[in-house]
């Protein structure tokens, strides 16, 4: 059993002893912990917006949060099954002092976590997540008496309002999208965007939709990350004709994978940097953000268009303050992450299809043609395991030295970049590895590269 306490949220696997797995007791405990925290922002909204995925646990842990919630006095406002930006818009849309979204996101059914958001809608800054999580090991919460107990009510047509929304953009050009008569597959991993993706296409004009796995019941076809090891019955499907494209999200749907028309992965990486084109060419330009392990070719894009590229640490809320600092107009992560801040600062897949169709029925070309546009990386992802004794921070430190001679970032742990190669080292919070990721125009190259800095890492260590 796995409990994972971060300034992000907590997440775990259901069951087990308290502390060790998300239990009922932890579920209670840090609700409690982020509710007295909301309590004390100044705000005077008593109201506080929760939505889940469908995963099996989802329903018990609901009920949890949200009675825990109303003992502190707060007003709950449940959007039901839902997404993670749906509840991310619903947040400010409702004047709520924050938001908790219920899904473990790309991790197997097992898994479950709250996700915290502050009254904007966004993830807690660091700082905000510390103090939740003192105040779980705190004694100092204070619960309402019976006459201040907050109420609860429902609300399932808040999605609709989120689709509505993405609509109004002037960037979603929806007759371009009905003219193509896109015929396209969806792969939902039997969670909320079963619900949610349809709802959309519909929406935008799509009349031909092949849905698999689409029914919400929380048992995951397959590994609910949209990777491409995890993606054969979409890729299946479209290998054999008569379809444009395929959708894949995870089951919070924040994140998008694409399948181009002849089953080929469009690549997760992919997404963004097709997106950034398509919204840099309508304003004519503007700044981007990724994280540091996202691929380059946003980069080139960006530059392309003329305008500003910068790196983020790693993390969504890291990303949104970058992009916020540079007045950045996309950004995202390459995990499929699309971040527009004219809708919201979160990643949400949802405006991630809208714009994505609109791209590609502009561009008039197949999606293998529009792959086949960009400059192509490829991503190199190992880890090098090291015993507790072994100060990782140092291990970092001399690496940066090894290479002080390229380019070097040290906002998140090392990044060294070669030309337009380049790799980075990020130690893990939660067990004694480093995660190495190396990007190059060829797999060969990338992999090459991540096993030179393994063995220098290796060598460092052999000498202390």
């Amino acid at each position: 059993m796995t409990l994972i306490k971060s300034i992000s949220g907590i997440r775990g696997t259901i069951g087990g002893p308290a502390g060790q797995g998300l239990t009922p007791l932890d579920v209670v405990k840090y609700t409690a912990a982020y509710g007295a925290w909301a309590a004390s922002q100044a705000t005077t909204s008593k109201l506080i917006i929760i939505g889940r995925d469908a995963r099996l646990s989802g329903e018990m842990v609901s009920r949890l949060v949200a009675g825990t919630l109303q003992g502190l006095g707060f007003d709950v406002l449940d959007l039901g099954l839902s997404t993670t930006p749906t509840v991310e818009m619903a947040v400010p849309a409702k004047g709520a002092a924050g938001g908790i979204i219920l899904t473990a996101s790309h991790n197997p059914k097992q898994w479950n976590a709250l996700k915290l958001l502050d009254a904007h809608g966004e993830f807690l800054s660091a700082e905000a997540g510390e103090r939740v999580l003192e105040l779980a090991e705190s004694d100092s919460i204070d619960f309402a008496t019976v006459n201040k107990l907050g109420k609860y009510t429902t609300d399932d047509v808040f999605l609709a309002e989120h689709i509505a929304a993405i609509l109004a953009s002037p960037l979603v050009n929806v007759e371009a999208i009905k003219a193509k008569n896109f015929r396209v597959v969806v792969d939902a991993v039997n969670s909320s965007g079963g619900i949610a993706v349809p709802q959309l296409l519909a929406a935008l004009g799509v009349e031909t939709i092949e849905k698999i796995h689409c029914e919400p019941t929380g048992e995951f076809a397959h590994n609910p990350e949209p990777l491409p090891e995890h993606l054969r019955d979409i890729a299946k499907v479209l290998e054999k004709g008569g379809f444009d494209l395929g959708i894949v999200v995870d089951p919070d749907v924040d994140r998008l994978a694409l399948v181009s028309e002849n089953g080929e992965m469009f690549g997760e990486e992919y997404t963004l940097v097709a997106v950034a084109d398509y919204v840099l060419g309508y304003h004519g330009g503007g700044n981007t953000v990724s994280n540091l392990s996202s691929t380059r070719a946003l980069r080139d894009v960006t530059e392309k268009h003329g305008g500003t590229y910068t790196a983020a640490a790693v993390g969504e809320v890291n990303v949104v303050t970058k992009m916020k600092e540079t007045n950045a107009i996309i950004g995202g992560e390459g995990n499929g992450g699309i971040i527009f801040p004219e809708l919201h600062y979160g990643r949400d897949a949802l405006v991630g299809i809208a714009l994505f169709l609109t791209h590609l029925a502009k561009s008039g070309l197949k999606m293998s043609r529009l792959r086949n546009s960009y400059p192509n990386y490829f991503i190199s992802k190992n880890k090098i395991e090291l015993t507790p004794d072994i100060d990782t921070d140092k291990v970092l430190v001399e690496m940066e030295k090894r290479y002080a001679k390229q380019p070097v970032n040290t906002i998140d742990g090392v990044k060294i970049e070669f030309d337009k190669e380049w790799v980075h080292l990020r130690k893990s919070n939660t067990e004694p590895i480093i995660r190495i990721y190396a990007e190059s125009d060829s797999n060969a190259t990338a992999d090459h590269l991540a096993q030179k800095i393994i063995a220098d890492i290796k060598e460092i260590i052999s000498k202390k």
